[in-house]
């Protein structure tokens, strides 16, 4: 007989989907610094900020009776903030893949410097005026 090895892994879904999950009643957690957030923001309706380093402390803030979008600026911390999840009993998580840079990419809601993050995202810094 076989052992099943399979992992549990994080669930990953693009801006386009993360939308119609809010749309539907899901729940997305914005586990980005203070200082992030007051620049540019995700503008949508059922909306939680809980900065990654007080995940641990405030969890228990989210749901787990409904999907849950976690987001950052690019997918890392908040796919940290999947898993941290998944481990806690949560089974209605999702990661935004590529954060907030691929949501303001696709032309999704955003309140703030949506084009400054993107500009520094995408900036080489090799050449001398540049940033």
């Amino acid at each position: 007989m076989k052992e099943s090895t399979e992992v549990n892994r994080a669930k990953e879904i693009c801006p386009t989907t993360t939308m119609e999950k809010l749309k539907e009643g899901a729940l997305m957690v914005d586990v980005r610094r203070l200082i992030e957030v007051q620049d540019v923001t995700y503008d949508v309706a059922n909306y939680l900020h809980i900065p990654l380093s007080q995940l641990e402390e405030r969890f228990s803030e989210i749901p787990k009776d409904i999907e849950v979008v976690l987001a950052c600026r690019s997918g890392e911390r908040s796919l940290r903030a999947t898993y941290f999840l998944m481990n806690h009993g949560y089974e209605k998580v999702f990661n935004l893949e590529g954060g907030l840079l691929k949501w303001g990419n696709k032309g999704k809601p955003t309140k703030g410097n949506i084009a400054g993050l993107l500009a520094a995202a995408s900036c080489d810094c090799s050449k001398p005026d540049c940033c």
